[in-house]
């Protein structure tokens, strides 16, 4: 058995498509802690980040064995690109009630919380809940996005950043004009959370 740690990401991907299957293994050892973990910050949910992170590797070797890789010296990104993706398409798929936690006691995603609610009462919050998700799916893709990692996957803006190859100045721009964009639509439809 050789060791292939001293390659680089390219080499041991120049490798695997010549048939060397350690090599890919020496990528995924390599890269595997950074991935699962990034999914697991997204998805919060042991099983389910273990399902996405498996399928973040069949694509990869998907697209090496399709000859379609093509992120020369950039596998790690890449990779996360792919994770990240496979993540926002899960919160796409389920579109279920997020548990929010924010820091600021005046957000439309606040949840008011009562020891026991009602029947009525939990009614109401699962139609508030259908509203925002709802407004959410129309704002543009990149707001939409920071805004689902913030609020739905409870990441920082720096983890945000880094997620979408943006700065931080960047990530907080469009969640501040994401935020902006739902008022104007809750005013507009006369919506009351």
């Amino acid at each position: 058995m050789k060791c292939l740690n001293n390659h680089t990401d390219q080499q041991l991907i120049h490798l695997y498509m010549e048939g060397d299957s350690q090599a890919l293994e020496t990528l995924i050892v390599r890269y595997k802690d950074k991935i699962y973990t990034s999914i697991y910050l997204l998805v919060k949910d042991k099983y389910l980040a273990e399902d996405i992170f498996q399928d973040v590797f069949i694509r990869i070797i998907d697209t090496l064995k399709g000859g379609r890789y093509t992120d020369e010296g950039k596998f790690l990104p890449w990779a996360m690109r792919i994770a990240h993706n496979l993540c926002v398409d899960h919160f796409r798929k389920v579109k279920r009630s997020p548990s929010i936690k924010t820091s600021d006691d005046r957000d439309i995603f606040e949840v008011l919380n009562f020891s026991e609610p009602g029947a009525d009462h939990r009614m109401m919050t699962n139609q508030s809940h259908d509203k925002v998700r709802k407004m959410i799916d129309l704002l543009p893709e990149d707001q939409r996005e920071v805004i689902v990692l913030r609020h739905y996957a409870d990441l920082s803006f720096k983890e945000i950043a880094a997620l979408t190859n943006c700065s931080i100045n960047t990530a907080l721009g469009r969640m501040r004009y994401g935020l902006i964009n739902l008022r104007k639509m809750m005013t507009e439809k006369q919506i009351a959370l």
